[in-house]
């Protein structure tokens, strides 16, 4: 009796925050099933959590927590605009920054998948000028490629950034012609870089012979139901229409920079509903195969700690007993995005944010939170 009373508060609780605006017949049959004692007091605990920061001012956005492919926890906290007091909405698309890595990891390994290419595969296949050598799909991947980041060499090369957007293609073209100091060479060792998901996107468009914009709606958002998933195309959007404003400080939102038109590596946006419609095919081997994307959760590198590893699209973190927990952060012009899903435990926390305050969340302070240890 207890239980479905605590359950009825959390449904009543979900409606006022506006579920059925995006997709009820889907998510209400999700938010139906009875929780356990224990998934409502962990459902309380992340409510007073995000409450808490919210009324300190630490924390305005969108927070999603699902045990074993139920939704336990959603909610949103404070103002997608803060000028024309326009509250978030659990429908709120987000720029993801970063958490757009593991999708586009997720669109090269779908193709592989299905023999249109492979891992092995030499930039050069696709971009037979490119001026590096002997980097393959797989070092992209994996953050192992030597590579410049353009986000560094497009200030110095790209020659009108007040008013001139730049492009995947652009940023390919720079490097032909400039061809800008790497880091390493290719396989030498880790090194974080945007510059490889940058070429992963410009790679799809060669080999779907569609937009990066357009196979992902086509190939992975429709076919998983994320209708409120799209990538932000700044030629065509020059001001960005989107409703959720993303702030550097509390009220000073952040500028539409000119590296914005450069995607896969940043670009997506999304609600916490559609990144748990990812999660969900994940787990089910939807369009990629679980035996797949068990190639996604692998360390990609030796010399790296177990608990601070990266695969394709992923930050690993490799427990005691072998057992992984994937996830990614991100950070761009005022957001940013939590992805941690715990593949054994079957738990999986997503948070969006509008503010860029650094520090204000932690990943081991939130698989604390959703009890997740580390260690």
């Amino acid at each position: 009796m207890k239980i479905n009373f605590i359950l009825l508060l959390i449904l009543i609780f979900f409606s006022c925050n506006g579920l059925d605006e995006n997709n009820p017949e889907e998510i209400n049959s999700e938010l139906s099933s009875v929780l356990s004692g224990e998934q409502n007091l962990r459902a309380a605990k992340i409510d007073s959590f995000f409450n808490d920061r919210f009324n300190r001012g630490l924390f305005n956005g969108t927070v999603l927590y699902s045990d074993s492919g139920k939704i336990v926890y959603l909610s949103a906290f404070g103002f997608a605009d803060h000028k024309e007091k326009e509250k978030l909405k659990i429908n709120s698309q987000f720029q993801l920054a970063s958490v757009s890595k593991p999708i586009t990891a997720y669109a090269i390994m779908l193709l592989v998948e299905s023999g249109e290419m492979a891992y092995t595969d030499s930039i050069r296949k696709y971009f037979p000028e490119f001026p590096y050598e002997n980097i393959t799909i797989n070092q992209l991947l994996i953050h192992r490629s030597g590579l410049p980041n353009y986000m560094y060499f497009a200030d110095k090369y790209w020659k009108d950034s007040r008013n001139v957007t730049i492009t995947n293609i652009d940023v390919i073209d720079l490097m032909i012609e400039y061809e800008p100091q790497r880091y390493y060479l290719p396989g030498k060792r880790y090194n974080y870089n945007n510059t490889n998901y940058s070429l992963l996107a410009a790679i799809i468009e060669k080999v779907s012979g569609l937009s990066y914009e357009q196979f992902m709606k086509e190939r992975i958002f429709m076919p998983l139901g994320m209708s409120n998933t799209s990538v932000y195309n700044k030629e065509t959007d020059p001001e960005n229409g989107h409703k959720v404003k993303g702030y550097k400080s509390w009220r000073r939102e952040a500028e539409n920079s000119y590296l914005n038109g450069v995607v896969g590596d940043k670009g997506i946006y999304s609600t916490v509903l559609d990144l748990y419609r990812f999660d969900q095919a994940l787990d089910k081997g939807t369009l990629v195969s679980k035996e797949e994307m068990e190639k996604a959760y692998r360390l990609g590198h030796e010399e790296l700690y177990d608990h601070d590893n990266y695969g394709y699209g992923w930050r690993i973190n490799m427990r005691p007993d072998s057992s992984r927990i994937i996830y990614h952060t991100g950070w761009w012009k005022g957001f940013r995005a939590y992805y941690i899903k715990s593949l054994i435990d079957k738990k999986t926390i997503i948070v969006l944010t509008n503010k860029s305050r650094p520090g204000a969340l932690r990943t081991r302070e939130l698989l604390k939170l959703i009890d997740v240890k580390t260690d």
